[in-house]
């Protein structure tokens, strides 16, 4: 038996030995999706399914959807930039606004009309974009790209364009870039963990039965535990659905609240106010909607903080340029007349910049106003959607206010509890699990 063990034995160390060392990957080299050794070099070589693509359009044949996804996935998989111990990927998506943005606004800033043009079409190119990547339910960071690149290349414009003008002062500067950085903070915040719900059962599987306490005489209960497990120390996942179905349907006192408890994807009962989010598939606590972030308890008053401070800062810049462009003309009366503002290509620039910054500020002062509206009714934008689809929310003003009247508190209230969110996050005893 000895003999055949150190038989069996010499082969494996044989070929262990004859097992050539992964060599270290340079800066400009990469294992691409197939695990092959590449070159950042290559990226144009060996590319059937471009050419195949390629042939067919010129051709005039349609191209198969199947070939335009193995275009995409070729170009996501060999856009890369050298990096140290092997080139990194860089995802596609953050590529189109650094390109095309400067284009545009350049483009626009030839004439009047180009600027009506490029300037109407950018919103409603965005705006598909951004409902067709949502009702795939993508990730996407385009739109994150899109919001620094603007912030970015608008204080590029403005220090090279406006300020050599002369009639900018230091301390105007130094405002505006503080607003800038403040800006990048509040956003940094935001990015952060918005409130996310973890299965508790992924975190001690050794747990035994749920545990389940009844807190007053209306019949809300708060959950201490959801774990359960089987004889043979796996989890029961069906028990476990059941056991907090029944709990559910015992605190809510109707059978139509059950399906809003318990999440099926994440495999959890959800606190009131809580909702499964599609983009990054998982609950989050209190969640209000998610735009270039998901917002929820964590930080929602980040995301309110970010947009309060890019609106300041964006309505200093664009007075700051409009008094230096169009002197001694009121802001309001620049933005619509300046004459002589396409005499030269500096200030044509900077006019288009203005406009664009005014149709970003537009749309961020409306997500703002609407912010201020749901906190001062204590309701979040995802109860506002599903108020108006189940139609159980009172609209005010033209449908610009929806109040759901489950968790108003009155306005005092409702802003002393915005004020106090994550502080205490397991601790709401107006909103415990329905």
């Amino acid at each position: 038996m000895c003999l055949q063990d150190k038989g069996r034995m010499k082969p494996v160390k044989k070929s262990k030995a004859e097992e050539p060392e992964l060599e270290p990957l340079c800066c400009c080299e990469y294992i691409d999706r197939n695990g092959e050794k590449n070159h950042v070099a290559a990226c144009l070589c060996d590319c059937q399914d471009l050419d195949e693509g390629c042939d067919r359009w010129i051709t005039c044949k349609s191209v198969q959807p199947e070939t335009c996804e193995r275009i995409m996935d070729t170009i996501s998989d060999r856009l890369r930039i050298p990096w140290l111990r092997g080139a990194k990927k860089v995802n596609i998506s953050i590529v189109p606004p650094l390109i095309l943005l400067p284009v545009f606004l350049r483009v626009a800033s030839w004439h009047f009309l180009l600027g009506v043009v490029v300037l109407t079409s950018l919103p409603v190119l965005a705006l598909w974009y951004y409902y067709l990547t949502h009702r795939r339910k993508e990730q996407t960071l385009f739109f994150l790209s899109l919001g620094l690149f603007s912030l970015g290349y608008m204080y590029y414009v403005f220090l090279q364009e406006v300020v050599p003008k002369g009639h900018v002062g230091p301390t105007q500067l130094a405002l505006l870039t503080c607003g800038l950085f403040l800006i990048l903070l509040a956003l940094y915040r935001a990015k952060k963990n918005p409130g996310y719900l973890r299965n508790p059962a992924s975190n001690d599987k050794s747990l035994g039965s749920s545990q389940i306490e009844c807190l007053n005489s209306k019949g809300q209960e708060k959950s201490k535990g959801f774990l359960g497990a089987d004889t043979s120390g796996s989890l029961n996942n069906r028990t476990l659905k059941d056991d907090l179905k029944g709990s559910s349907r015992v605190s809510a006192g109707s059978p139509t609240k059950v399906k809003e408890d318990w999440c099926a994807k994440c495999q959890l009962v959800r606190p009131a106010r809580a909702w499964h989010c599609r983009i990054c598939g998982i609950c989050v606590r209190r969640m209000d909607h998610h735009c270039v972030c998901c917002v929820g308890e964590s930080n929602h008053q980040a995301f309110i903080l970010a947009l309060s401070i890019f609106l300041l800062t964006s309505v200093y810049g664009i007075t700051l340029t409009l008094d230096t462009i169009c002197r001694d003309r009121s802001v309001f009366t620049a933005l619509f007349y300046c004459p002589g503002v396409y005499a030269n290509y500096s200030s044509a620039l900077c006019f288009t910049c203005v406009w664009y910054s005014v149709i970003i500020t537009a749309g961020m002062a409306y997500i703002f106003l609407i912010q201020l509206i749901n906190i001062s009714y204590n309701v979040t934008e995802r109860e506002v959607q599903q108020a108006l689809r189940q139609k159980t929310g009172r609209r005010l003003l033209c449908g610009l206010i929806v109040d759901t009247g489950q968790y108003n508190r009155g306005f005092l209230r409702n802003w002393h509890q915005f004020s106090t969110l994550g502080t205490h996050p397991f601790h709401h005893p107006a909103e415990d699990i329905v």
